[in-house]
């Protein structure tokens, strides 16, 4: 483990098992994107959790990225025009997707698009437009393409 964890501005989740690390600039859209993939998890049937919203605190663990949240905001998310509501939460998860929201939409991103490094880890990277560009059911789909490759590669 490094000595001290880096506070990184983001939202951090579980979906199904995997790490999922929400960035982008302010007012991107990285918590109302985590909370629906959160309630659509949450229609599935598959287990999904808040770990941090707006900051996490980031790590590296035998080798793997580690997201945790700071205690002071544990459990708490912002959906604008209602204020800071409740998830259910996990204290810590590995990193296995990144999620990039940008303001700008490549078609046909390059491979290397799909790659990042966080604290010396190599972590699979899906670069998601923000709502200004594409609607939610399209970012919805360009994240669970992610989560799909990243299965894929965890598969063999």
């Amino acid at each position: 483990m490094t000595d001290k964890p880096e506070n990184v501005f983001g939202t951090g989740i579980t979906y199904d098992g995997l790490g999922i690390l929400l960035r982008g600039s302010s007012g991107a859209g990285k918590s109302l994107l985590a909370l629906d993939l959160l309630d659509r998890a949450d229609l599935a049937g598959f287990e999904a959790h808040l770990i941090s919203d707006d900051r996490v605190l980031l790590h590296v663990e035998d080798g793997a990225l580690i997201c945790t949240s700071p205690p002071q905001i544990a459990g708490q998310i912002e959906l604008r025009g209602c204020g800071v509501i409740e998830r259910a939460t996990t204290e810590r998860a590995k990193i296995h997707l990144v999620v990039d929201l940008l303001n700008e939409l490549d078609r046909m991103p390059e491979n290397e698009e799909f790659e990042t490094e966080l604290l010396g880890v190599k972590v699979p990277r899906c670069p998601v437009p923000t709502r200004s560009m594409i609607d939610s059911v399209h970012q919805r789909l360009l994240v669970l393409e992610g989560v799909k490759r990243v299965r894929e590669n965890q598969a063999g």
